[in-house]
């Protein structure tokens, strides 16, 4: 899976035949609103399910041909401008250390959460990507391999925020209530952890550039738990070091990788989030895209917008709620992406 070895021996053959999606990332004129969904391989495919029937999930995110096997899926289906490699953006708290399991009817579980701030001296600190990580940049090429130029493939990460949130409270939460204790009671311990996964993700998102990824998704799926305050000390400043850290190490050897930030629920922080370094803002479908568009001043691309549950809506409904759709990359489904 030697990068060198692709470029070398597939460059040549593996031009983009359908760029519209980077194109509209760049914000270049497109003939079409490029669609790609963020959970776009998923349950609701009948050959995903039979893959990953009696499975471990995490056993399959380290099994590269299997994870290559489930980004190609929808795209055998849909005509989609993009594909999104099939991962997880919890692998990043195991390759610190952390043990985490995806158990049925409850979703991700930390065996040990994170409780205390002494508890941070158990997590790797510094991580060898490569050797945590490498199955993801083995997926990615192998994907690239197969997808032989068809349309763009996303890498992604989780936002250090997020990761923090879910390392602490141990899975799910509604309140976010012991991450946000933590905002509140231990400030510092707060910063030098969300520093520490802001370096892991930078060498992470860089790896999967190198393996193969045309572009980069960075997921802040609960920003919106954060006030704006909050979301300004601990959430934005990390966000912002991800993307300007990754494009200067990206600019020696001159690459130019599309970096699209969604942080859910974050209205608030638009503004903030148009002048961050990314050349895509994600929006939800609770934010009016007209506003939106206003409020970033045509800085950036807008991307999403469209609530998933309008797929249950009649075709005729759906046609007309489309159209107001076309000034933006439609990401079809804004939800988070854990693909159990």
């Amino acid at each position: 899976f030697c990068l060198h070895g692709f470029r070398k021996k597939k460059e040549r053959n593996s031009r983009l035949k359908n760029d519209t999606f980077l194109r509209a990332a760049r914000g270049e004129d497109t003939e079409h609103v490029p669609v790609w969904c963020m959970r776009q391989a998923g349950r609701y495919l009948p050959e995903f399910r039979e893959w990953r029937e009696g499975k471990d999930f995490f056993e399959t995110c380290r099994s590269p041909e299997i994870c290559c096997e489930l980004t190609l899926q929808p795209l055998r289906r849909f005509p989609l401008d993009a594909a999104i490699i099939f991962s997880d953006i919890l692998v990043v708290p195991q390759a610190m250390g952390m043990n985490v399991q995806m158990l049925t009817g409850k979703g991700p579980t930390f065996t040990e959460p994170l409780k205390e701030p002494e508890d941070l001296e158990r997590l790797q600190a510094k991580v060898d990507v490569q050797k945590e990580l490498g199955y993801v940049f083995k997926a990615i090429t192998l994907t690239r391999h197969k997808l032989e130029g068809k349309v763009p493939l996303i890498g992604f990460t989780g936002a250090p925020w997020t990761l923090m949130s879910y390392m602490i409270e141990g899975g799910g939460s509604v309140t976010q209530s012991k991450a946000k204790r933590w905002l509140y009671r231990h400030p510092e311990a707060s910063h030098m952890l969300l520093k520490m996964l802001a370096d892991v993700i930078v060498e992470y998102l860089l790896g999967q550039v190198t393996a193969g990824a045309q572009a980069l998704q960075v997921f802040e799926s609960h920003a919106g738990i954060l006030g704006p305050a909050q979301f300004k000390e601990f959430s934005l400043p990390y966000l912002r070091d991800i993307a300007r850290r990754v494009k200067d190490r990206l600019k020696e050897p001159g690459q130019d990788v599309p970096m699209i930030v969604f942080a859910k629920d974050a209205h608030y922080g638009l503004e903030d989030l148009s002048q961050s370094h990314y050349e895509v803002v994600g929006l939800d479908w609770t934010i009016d895209p007209q506003s939106a568009r206003e409020r970033t001043g045509g800085k950036v691309s807008l991307q999403g917008n469209m609530d998933p549950c309008a797929l249950y809506a009649p075709k005729v409904t759906l046609g007309a709620f489309l159209p107001l759709k076309a000034t933006l990359l439609c990401s079809l489904t804004i939800t988070f992406h854990f693909l159990t």
